[in-house]
């Protein structure tokens, strides 16, 4: 199967993910956080790295209860600001 090649928007939305994940860890390792989430160390790695920028929404549901994260928290992290329009 071909993926289609990210854009530009779900590259910036991944790299945003990675950071409140990373932001939300905080102190705990990263085996700790995704052994408590099901995932391997390595999915959350390329996750927090932006190397896996659309993640299945249950890995991120899983995720985001491990860190104590609400799903709109996630979302809102995640949300681009509209182009601005022309004057």
């Amino acid at each position: 199967m071909v993926r289609t090649p990210l854009t530009p928007e779900e590259r910036e939305r991944g790299e945003r993910l990675g950071l409140l994940l990373r932001s939300a860890r905080g102190e705990r390792s990263m085996v700790e956080v995704a052994g408590s989430a099901g995932l391997s160390a390595e999915t959350l790695r390329k996750i927090e790295t932006g190397r896996a920028p659309t993640p299945a929404f249950f890995t991120v549901s899983a995720l985001a209860v491990t860190l104590g994260l609400s799903l709109d928290e996630v979302a809102q992290a995640c949300v681009l600001a509209p182009p601005l329009a022309p004057v």
